[in-house]
């Protein structure tokens, strides 16, 4: 997506952001006219002990360019009473693969190219000069700080240390880690108690955090610029053989990084040359889409095993999380190779037949507050057979794991008060009023906003999928008697959830039993591999069309319906307010991908071929919306190249929460690429 010099005006360029990666859970953000407008911006923000620990490093560069001795600023900075001018002399912005940022000064025009490197804590900042007649200084000022990315360093004065050898410069800011600059050409002038101060977040202050912050300038480097062109190489990293590292090889590489994936997902025909207008622009939006996936895959070097971060700029990897967006993020993508470690990572902490939700920031502690992870790895570890066939690796290392979940999940797990069990019905309960384990997770002030302990609709509905997988399974590995015992308590657990679950007033299924709100949970009985409902029978349809008429909207399904109890359709507001909203009426787009597989049911299985012909006119519809939006909102709204975790659910449905999320991308390109 390219945005012109019209398109860049202060209330367009505020609004829209951008994202990089490096596959260790470091990144680069900043809007599309680098103004920084959250505490999470900035061109280097590394995890010390990868993904975890991240620490802002280059909040940004502030650029400017001195001809004919007129400086002229290319940056645009933000405080409570200015805004500097830079974005009017940037003419266009461009977001494919890496941010492309172009200006023009007079008749000198700069190119800004940024990339980060994969599996290292590095960035690279590449300037293509094309020079005018007359001769020009290009001024580089990075502005820095070495804090907790959740932080913010209000009122705060840094202790810098900085050592200089040739092009190479070493910083120390607060007695952080060694931090290395280097840079092509031009001289450094080192600054003494230099402090940006009051650098605003814009975005921060609507989300009722400080939004004022210092950072430190330790310096400056002026570049002479001969008529014609010129090429400048700045790098910024934790990794001290900063010399042997260029901007330019960093993009060349990076982009056939790129290119492989997506040639290697043959989601797209190389072959074919003569290709339809339509064929191109699905092409292309496949190519977008492959490069949005692969920012969310990470590498955890210690355990050597991979994963998925959730969000960006704030979540890390939750196995949640990572499994529901599984098949939309490695195996539609053909990264079957990281797939496998996925698997392999879900396994490594294993407790009490609990996979571990996510792992504490501060120490790597596995914390266990899911009881959906564990049941929907078994959902995962069939897909990835679908795929790969590879039932050796599952049957020698993932198996075992399996039973031990099952055999947990039976005779009751209190771990961090979890508090599951299967009860005398065959159905599985779970968490207390103050334990949120289900993916309603919002807590504040140790109040649990959406409280869902009990049976659950989408958790039995895993919890029979689980048993059925697991009887197939056993009949693979000639273990008759454990299939008959699996497909008992499949058959128990089937009869209970049919027999309890369905509102017959409300015509759809209790979210918790005993809770009657319509919430889009209870689309897992009919999403799965093994539907715990009939596809064909009358409950399973006015389910799917009462989810239908309350919940769905272009961007996602609601979290909860119109008319129920403190339903909110805007979030907004401090931190308080905000989860007292995230799952009481607000949309999610990741929900788009168990509705799809439903309604993908309803239209496959039907009795009759009235009703088969009903669902199938509307899952073409259904498809070809999702097409028609999240093409404009990948490339015009929010985080260019990515879907947001959220959104309002009203008019004009605002991108919230994190600004690129795994599952949302995830289920919306799964969707996208099989239609």
């Amino acid at each position: 997506m390219k945005y012109s010099k019209e398109e860049l005006n202060l209330e367009n360029g505020l609004k829209k952001e951008w994202l990089v990666t490096n596959g260790i859970g470091g990144f680069a953000s900043s809007t599309i006219i680098g103004t920084n407008t959250r505490k999470y911006h900035g061109l280097l923000v590394v995890p010390i002990i990868p993904p975890a620990r991240r620490r802002l490093i280059l909040s940004k560069i502030d650029e400017s360019i001195i001809i004919d001795k007129r400086k002229y600023e290319l940056f645009t900075n933000v405080g409570k009473n200015y805004i500097s001018q830079g974005y009017k002399y940037q003419i266009s912005f461009e977001k494919s693969m890496l941010p492309v940022f172009q200006y023009k000064v007079e008749d000198v025009e700069i190119t800004k190219i940024i990339c980060m490197e994969h599996f290292k804590n590095t960035v690279g900042v590449y300037y293509k000069i094309k020079n005018g007649k007359k001769s020009s200084k290009l001024i580089l000022t990075p502005v820095m700080n070495f804090r907790n990315a959740h932080g913010i360093n209000k009122n705060h004065i840094f202790k810098v240390e900085q050592k200089v050898k040739g092009q190479k410069l070493e910083l120390k800011i607060d007695d952080g880690n060694p931090i290395y600059i280097k840079i092509n050409d031009g001289k450094y002038i080192e600054h003494h108690n230099d402090t940006f101060f009051n650098m605003f977040y814009i975005e921060e202050e609507k989300r009722g955090f400080e939004a004022e912050e210092n950072h430190t300038v330790p310096g400056r480097y002026e570049i002479e610029l001969e008529p014609g062109e010129e090429k400048v190489s700045f790098i910024c990293s934790t990794e001290e053989n900063i010399e042997e590292i260029d901007a330019r090889a960093l993009i060349v590489k990076e982009k056939a990084r790129l290119n492989k994936i997506i040639i290697e997902s043959k989601l797209i025909n190389t072959e074919k040359l003569d290709k339809t207008k339509e064929e191109k622009e699905r092409d292309e939006l496949i190519k977008e889409f492959l490069i949005a996936t692969d920012n969310f895959i990470i590498k955890r070097p210690l355990f050597n095993t991979y994963s998925a971060i959730a969000g960006y700029p704030w979540f890390l990897d939750w196995m949640r999380d990572t499994l529901i967006s599984y098949e939309g993020l490695f195996l539609k993508t053909k990264r079957f190779d990281n797939a496998k470690k996925v698997l392999q990572h879900c396994i490594r902490d294993i407790k009490y037949g609990l996979i571990p939700n996510t792992y504490s920031e501060d120490d790597y502690r596995p914390l266990y507050n899911s009881v959906d992870a564990s049941l929907l790895f078994f959902e995962q570890v069939k897909k990835y057979l679908e795929y790969t066939e590879n039932y050796e690796f599952i049957m020698q290392e993932i198996y075992p794991k399996m039973e031990n979940i099952i055999e947990n999940y039976s005779k009751g797990i209190d771990l961090d008060n979890n508090n599951i069990y299967m009860d005398y019905d065959g159905l599985i309960s779970s968490g207390t009023e103050m334990t949120q384990n289900t993916w309603m997770d919002a807590k504040y002030a140790g109040i649990a906003v959406t409280p869902r302990n009990g049976k659950a609709v989408e958790i039995n509905a895993m919890w029979y999928n689980a048993l059925k997988i697991m009887q197939e399974l056993a009949i693979k590995n000639n273990e008759n008697d454990k299939a008959k015992k699996y497909e008992k308590m499949a058959k128990k657990c089937k009869k209970s959830y049919q027999e309890k679950f369905y509102n017959k007033r409300r015509k759809c299924l209790y979210d918790v039993l005993g809770d009657s709100k319509i919430r889009p949970n209870q689309l897992f009985a009919l999403s799965l591999t093994y539907p715990v409902l009939e596809p064909t029978s009358e409950e399973a349809q006015n389910m799917v069309e009462t989810v239908t008429k309350r919940l769905l909207n272009n961007y996602g399904l609601k979290s909860l319906a119109k008319g129920e109890e403190n339903y909110v359709e805007i979030y907004e507001g401090d931190g308080c307010r905000r989860d007292f909203s995230y799952h009481q009426g607000i949309t999610w787009t990741w929900l788009l991908g168990p509705y799809y597989n439903a309604l993908k049911r309803l239209a496959k299985e039907s009795k009759n071929k009235a009703d088969r012909t009903k669902f199938e006119e509307q899952l073409k519809e259904f498809t070809a919306n999702v097409i028609k939006t999240f093409k404009i909102e990948l490339n015009e709204r929010g985080c260019v190249g990515s879907i947001a975790e959220i959104y309002d659910s009203k008019r004009p449905y605002e991108p919230k929460g994190a600004i690129a999320q795994a599952w949302s991308v995830a289920e919306v390109f799964r969707i996208i690429s099989e239609n």
